[in-house]
């Protein structure tokens, strides 16, 4: 039964069935097994190694999982350190400043209300997926034998960091006191507490800011729009509330507030890796030379601008734990992800969606945004190229397909590999694409970008058809 709920980068399924409170001990026993080996056979054994982290989202289900998840941890060896209600990044930050063996959010991110899940992280917030710890996790628990369910001693206490986490993040927020007033759209999820906890209900805690909130409630665990930002269709009353309300831009997290993205003052959707060569060159301005981690689907506007930033750009594989990695590998400063995660050197290499908002208002007010400047006219020079945007397509048998991608466009561009199938014809014919297999379901996924839009219609028309049938949004 566990197998159905491990997935390659957490643990996520629906509520009750089949994750359910039997199968949170089970996990809560194997993530004490493995996050206490790992911090030992690491040399690290000072008594907070024998600690782990615990959260948990505002989901109806969350509070009964994670009594579960913390009975078996302890049952495990472990004594849990329950942060209590917090975004998953506060987990990420609560494991350093604690220097703990790690932690575990229970949360199901931007899913429907019916999920709920587990994030796990090691020692220094490194991320635990399929390959690095969750095989192992999946294993203990599914071998631990049930007599040993409330065996353990009770190693349990409740820790209040909200205002040393306040400090950590605000330090990345530097204002001036000049004037911004942003509309913040917490999709029910975790920024609805996180937000005032930290910036202040209304922004009071940073000068100048304004904050017009909307949808901040988080005590039914329900949703008005899907907790996801990267659909559309979850941004239209955000973009209303900017236009009406006059804001300078607007931002809108997803469930556990890790991810964001942001809308400019007419209410246009920024792209993230518009968004992430904006704050890149703020970085670079500041660690000359330094390498910015990108994700391989983004603009090639965003290498250009790193480039001519002076600093050094690094292709990622797209997801959290090949992101992190690459930014220390290359002891980047700052990196960005299409789906709205950004991550921070000086956040443990970790992602943030409050530090992420920290630093735009920043870069904001130092631009001049709200007074001599406005949000899409700081973007309109980095959107200079046509995008496809993500478009996916079934198919059966994606190994053959990509081959035969590669076979046609290998002598007329340049072939990379490092996730799906990248052919780059940028600098011959003005245009690129990148073709990923789905981890989960019969799909190719195609992200194509090109000089003009009709060079741009052009190729996606002619890769179409061999990716197989299109799958409508």
């Amino acid at each position: 039964m566990l197998g159905k709920v491990f997935k390659a980068y957490d643990i996520r399924s629906t509520y009750p069935d089949p994750l359910n409170e039997s199968m949170a001990w089970q996990i809560g026993y194997g993530c004490a097994e493995f996050l206490l080996n790992d911090a030992a056979a690491a040399g690290q054994t000072t008594p907070m190694m024998k600690s782990i982290v615990v959260g948990h989202d505002m989901r109806k289900s969350s509070p009964s999982l994670r009594d579960a998840l913390t009975q078996g941890m302890m049952d495990g060896g472990a004594t849990v350190i329950d942060v209590g209600l917090v975004d998953t990044p506060f987990v990420y930050f609560a494991i350093n400043h604690l220097d703990c063996a790690g932690g575990v959010q229970v949360t199901a991110s931007h899913n429907p209300p019916q999920y709920n899940g587990f994030k796990v992280s090691r020692r220094k917030a490194k991320p635990v997926g399929e390959g690095t710890g969750l095989e192992v996790i999946r294993k203990a628990g599914a071998l631990v034998d049930v007599r040993t369910k409330g065996s353990g001693e009770k190693r349990y206490e409740q820790r209040d960091l909200w205002d040393a986490y306040r400090e950590h993040v605000l330090q990345f927020c530097d204002t001036s006191g000049k004037k911004l007033r942003v509309a913040i759209d917490a999709s029910n999820g975790m920024a609805g507490t996180m937000v005032p906890k930290v910036f202040g209900k209304t922004g009071d805690n940073v000068p100048g800011l304004e904050v017009v909130p909307l949808y901040f409630d988080n005590s039914k665990g329900e949703f008005v729009h899907e907790p996801n930002p990267l659909v559309a269709a979850n941004l239209k009353d955000l973009q209303a509330l900017v236009v009406k309300e006059q804001c300078d831009f607007g931002i809108c997290f997803d469930g556990d507030a890790d991810r964001l993205m942001v809308v400019d003052e007419r209410g246009g959707i920024v792209g993230c890796d518009h968004l992430t060569a904006l704050l890149a060159a703020w970085f670079l301005e500041r660690n000359k030379g330094s390498a910015i981690v990108y994700d391989l689907r983004s603009s090639k506007a965003l290498e250009e601008d790193i480039i001519k930033g002076g600093g050094k750009p690094v292709k990622g594989r797209v997801g959290h734990v090949f992101m992190k990695a690459a930014l220390a590998e290359h002891q980047g400063v700052f990196g960005g992800e299409l789906s709205g995660h950004f991550y921070f050197r000086d956040n443990f290499n970790a992602d943030s969606g409050a530090i992420a908002m920290a630093t735009l208002l920043t870069v904001a007010a130092e631009r001049g945004v709200g007074s001599t400047t406005t949000m899409s006219q700081l973007i309109k020079p980095i959107a200079r190229y046509a995008q496809s945007g993500e478009i996916n397509f079934e198919n059966e048998d994606k190994e053959a397909t990509l081959a035969d991608l590669k076979a046609e466009y290998a002598a007329r561009g340049k072939i990379d590999e490092l996730d799906g199938v990248t052919v780059d014809c940028f600098n011959t014919e003005g245009w690129w694409c990148n073709v990923r297999k789905s981890n989960t379901e019969p799909l190719l996924r195609l992200n194509l970008e090109a000089k003009t839009a009709q060079k741009k219609d052009e190729m996606v028309e002619a890769i179409a058809d061999m990716l197989g049938e299109r799958v409508a949004h």
